[in-house]
């Protein structure tokens, strides 16, 4: 496993699933085409794009270039990278039939091919993390953000002091939150609501 500095940004669910088994940082979906009308996310990565740089990384279908395009469009080309898959042909495994392309996607791809495009698109691999606490998804648990009584109501109103989409799931949420805060900082935000 590899650590990545940039936050990478994949399409769907089962594609950060897939990339969290080979690397190491925040992984964010764009919710496929929800990504054209979601400001708040769209805020959200041009943020994170500000403070750690951005990676994208999607299928190498139409779909997945328009989303591409759209992305590169909406960032400075100096704040994100491109790692792109070769097109390789078949069917994911929990799909009944191959994609219209017949192209695999993120999730289907094979470990060095992701890992080989990652570092073709000049990705910062480092063999550890960053320094400082990371915010955990106990943390979450401990500040009444999840798996308690209002915690989701306590949640929503975390994700709108910081401006982030709420539909950001609270799996995310912790490397989101580490990426643009301190753990202290975290603390004392979330002691405030």
């Amino acid at each position: 496993m590899i650590h990545v500095k940039e936050a990478v940004v994949v399409e769907g669910k089962y594609d950060r699933i897939r990339l969290a088994s080979l690397i190491d940082g925040l992984i964010l979906e764009t919710g496929g085409f929800r990504i054209f009308k979601d400001g708040r996310r769209m805020a959200l990565l041009r943020r994170l794009a500000d403070t750690r740089g951005l990676v994208v990384l999607t299928d190498s279908d139409a779909a997945g270039f328009l989303i591409r395009h759209y992305l590169s469009g909406a960032i400075p080309p100096e704040k994100i990278k491109h790692a792109y898959l070769p097109d390789l042909f078949g069917k994911e495994k929990r799909k009944r039939r191959p994609s219209r392309e017949g192209k695999l996607g993120v999730e289907g791809a094979p470990a060095q091919a992701i890992l080989q495009a990652l570092r073709r698109a000049g990705v910062d691999c480092a063999p550890q993390p960053p320094a400082g606490r990371p915010i955990t998804k106990t943390d979450l648990y401990l500040a009444g953000l999840s798996g308690g009584e209002n915690s989701a109501r306590r949640r929503l109103a975390l994700l709108r002091a910081l401006d982030l989409p709420e539909h950001l799931s609270p799996s995310s949420l912790p490397g989101v939150l580490s990426s643009l805060m301190s753990y202290e900082q975290f603390r004392e935000l979330a002691a405030r609501l």
